[in-house]
């Protein structure tokens, strides 16, 4: 494993791993049970903290490194956890045991550990983009079937050098690094992404895969950056592909680019290879081996082909449940992603909004997503996002959130209205266009609609 730190092997990770545990125990208290926050970006001090914890019998839950001070505050209290690990750019909560995460590096005396009667479970926080963001259980892996099914879509191979951008707290970098182990692969970190950076990394380490979120390709593509021709597999996640970017990066990188369709309920839903994206940038894919995607009406029944419905997920990876004992909408061992979508004849998934996102405005349904890929393909639009407003007359009302390129010439709130009219249903023009000089994102990538309100 490499990051910016220098090297370590995987039997230096594990001795490291089982003296940060020892320390864990010794001069903290925790043991089976117990939970303990993780508050790291992509570097060793996060690995070491999620294998001590593990060794212990602990709980990681894992932080999202872009929650402010009350947020993080907010998890200590309703998780109940003893201790929190956490980088020194990261200030302490006031109200729990904190650890500098670089002093899980510095090594220690052997260790003597039995297994727990109990393994540690890790804890994902859902991306709280429409809210208070939830604790999602994660179940620990029977077997290699997890494995296989990811590989049954996705070309990684034994050895690998795989570069993991997308961060670890959330549920796709957590699984890259978990794929990585599996595979035995060279495991090369970035605690902070910049097109140049990744570019450079990708290239010294001679790696051939990449793990990484939707954003990152834009600002790739936006800067000119080429990742070096040794990366054969660039994999992302976590939030939708808006527009044309997949027929973009492939046009500059070749055919290399794999979209997963999941979430931190289901884990995986459905892969989307090259040739998918070629036939439809939209496509989320097909299902891997092992798993079952079924589109539901509102009363549970199956719709044809083409049809949209709610979209559910049979997998063995499927969490157990938020903490706090939130509902889950479940139906035939499956769950509900919270998405609405459609299967074509041949089992192509797509992906048409969340269920909460979708807007009806004047008695039509519109999904934001769809006027967004639309106004992504006008020239001079680097990013949009459209959200549903109040409105006395419709009941609501769409409105558009543009960012321009810098160096694209002005575009007027007609000139965007006039290009939805053109390409799209009338009742999707927004009737609001607000130009802003960027869009307020989470650490993955997904716009915070909730502030744009």
């Amino acid at each position: 494993m490499i990051d910016p730190s220098g090297s370590l092997s995987y039997d230096a990770l594990r001795r490291l791993s089982f003296a940060a545990a020892g320390r864990l125990r010794s001069s903290h208290g925790i043991g089976p049970g117990d939970r303990v926050g993780v508050l790291c970006r992509n570097h060793r001090g996060f690995v070491l903290s999620a294998a001590s914890l593990s060794l212990l019998g602990a709980d990681a839950v894992l932080i999202n490194t872009g929650f402010s001070p009350s947020q993080v505050a907010s998890v200590v209290r309703e998780h109940g956890l003893r201790l929190v690990v956490h980088d020194p750019e990261f200030p302490a909560p006031p109200s729990v045991a904190a650890l500098v995460s670089s002093a899980l590096s510095s090594g220690g005396p052997d260790v003597s550990l039995s297994p727990p009667a109990r393994p540690g479970r890790t804890v994902v926080l859902t991306s709280g983009t429409t809210g208070v963001p939830k604790g999602a259980r994660r179940p620990n892996p029977a077997g290699v079937g997890p494995l296989v099914s990811i590989l049954d879509r996705l070309p990684v191979r034994t050895r690998s050098r795989l570069l993991i951008a997308a961060p670890l707290f959330h549920t796709w970098g957590y699984a890259a690094l978990q794929l990585a182990f599996g595979l035995r692969s060279c495991v090369v970190l970035t605690p902070r992404f910049s097109p140049s950076s990744l570019v450079e990394l990708a290239g010294r380490h001679r790696c051939d895969g990449l793990f990484a979120v939707p954003v990152m390709l834009s600002r790739l593509l936006d800067a000119d950056c080429v990742l070096p021709p040794s990366v054969r597999v660039v994999a992302v996640s976590g939030s939708a592909l808006p527009g044309s970017l997949a027929t973009r990066f492939m046009d500059a990188h070749g055919e290399v680019l794999f979209n997963l369709y999941g979430s931190t309920e289901v884990s995986w839903a459905s892969v989307a290879t090259p040739s998918d994206l070629r036939a439809s940038p939209a496509s989320a894919g097909r299902p891997p081996r092992g798993t079952r995607v079924q589109i539901l009406s509102a009363s549970g029944a199956p719709v044809p082909a083409g049809v949209v419905g709610r979209i559910f997920v049979g997998n063995e990876m499927l969490f157990e449940g938020y903490s706090g004992d939130v509902p889950v909408s479940s139906h035939d061992g499956m769950l509900a992603t919270g998405d609405l979508g459609f299967l074509s004849e041949s089992g192509l998934l797509t992906v048409s909004g969340r269920e909460d996102d979708m807007v009806i405005s004047g008695g039509e349904n519109v999904f934001p997503s769809s006027v967004e890929d639309l106004l992504a393909g006008l020239p001079g639009v680097r990013e949009v996002a459209v959200v549903g407003v109040p409105d006395a007359s419709y009941g609501q009302r769409l409105a558009a959130f543009v960012v321009l390129h810098e160096s694209s010439s002005p575009l007027s709130a007609d000139e965007v209205r006039d290009h939805v009219r053109q390409h799209g249903a009338r009742f999707a023009v927004p009737r609001d266009v607000h130009f802003v000089p960027s869009l307020p994102r989470t650490a993955t990538g997904k716009v915070i609609k909730r502030a744009l309100l």
